[in-house]
């Protein structure tokens, strides 16, 4: 019989108290988590923490998902090493003994790295996809259903990728950190001009640095706008303290099915106000 490494435990005085009790130690160990012997030094410290409050709210959704044969189906864009992914496996989907992971991810060597450790330890319910946010939607290699969709620190528009995809597959559930959103900064810049001559608003997004972070802002405030005119409920928090990562805002939807007809209008209202209604059609396309 295969052996495999995810049963690889050490006894539970030696190790840190951030590790919970049944979690695969050779996971960590081999997500550089875990040193070698065990210990956690403090950038992991950080990471860890960041990835078990994320669990937490992925978790409660889980739970919420109601029981079926086949079990939830996660898709997880922008995975990179898959940390969030294989930790959800380990903490959720192991002991459920049903449901399947899927990670999405550009870079083929991440990908393939992760599918050689799903293999050592024993994530039979884990699959790997080496095409984009947006290329996913189209692959034969997903369900026409997904209930969970996140997206961590998915950058720039890859975000609004993940929110098509999770449109497209009916997602119960969408969990999203925005990261690094430059298009409507650009948008904001090259009209700037224009817009300081039309509205006192401008003067928002004068500065650069002010159009960067008014554009990531608004770019956030339209996504949720959008959500909810999908028929989501929309809730947004911090994923952590600001100490830890800048990169905080945590977006979390819920599928309701009653679309808010007001936000689509919000939507195209400051659309309209910031001079941005050439996006209306590329990144809020009506369902």
């Amino acid at each position: 019989m295969k052996k495999h490494a995810s049963k690889a435990a050490a006894p539970a005085d030696t190790l840190p108290p951030e590790v919970r009790p049944g979690q695969s130690v050779e996971l960590l160990k081999q997500l550089h988590i875990l040193t070698r012997d065990g210990k956690l030094n403090q950038d992991s410290r950080r990471k860890l923490k960041q990835v078990y409050h994320l669990f937490q709210f992925i978790e409660k959704l889980l739970l919420e998902l109601p029981d079926s044969p086949q079990g939830p189906t996660l898709a997880d864009h922008g995975a990179g090493k898959s940390y969030l992914g294989f930790i959800i496996y380990d903490l959720f989907f192991k002991a459920l003994g049903k449901g399947t992971i899927y990670g999405i991810e550009t870079r083929s060597e991440l990908v393939e790295s992760s599918r050689q450790l799903a293999e050592r330890l024993g994530f039979d319910r884990m699959r790997f996809l080496n095409v984009s946010v947006a290329e996913s939607t189209q692959s034969s290699e997903l369900p026409e259903q997904i209930d969970v969709v996140t997206a961590l620190h998915a950058c720039d528009t890859a975000t609004d990728d993940a929110i098509a995809f999770g449109l497209q597959k009916k997602a119960r559930y969408m969990v999203l950190v925005p990261c690094c959103q430059a298009e409507l900064a650009r948008a904001l810049n090259h009209s700037k001009a224009l817009n300081l001559q039309r509205t006192p608003l401008a003067e928002l997004w004068r500065h650069p640095l002010h159009t960067r972070e008014m554009g990531s802002q608004l770019t956030n405030v339209l996504r949720c706008l959008y959500l909810e005119s999908q028929g989501y409920s929309v809730t947004v928090t911090e994923l952590v303290g600001w100490e830890h990562s800048m990169k905080n805002e945590l977006i979390l939807a819920k599928y309701t099915g009653q679309k808010k007809r007001s936000a689509r209008e919000r939507l195209e209202a400051l659309l309209a106000e910031f001079g941005l209604t050439d996006l209306l059609g590329v990144r809020f396309p009506i369902y």
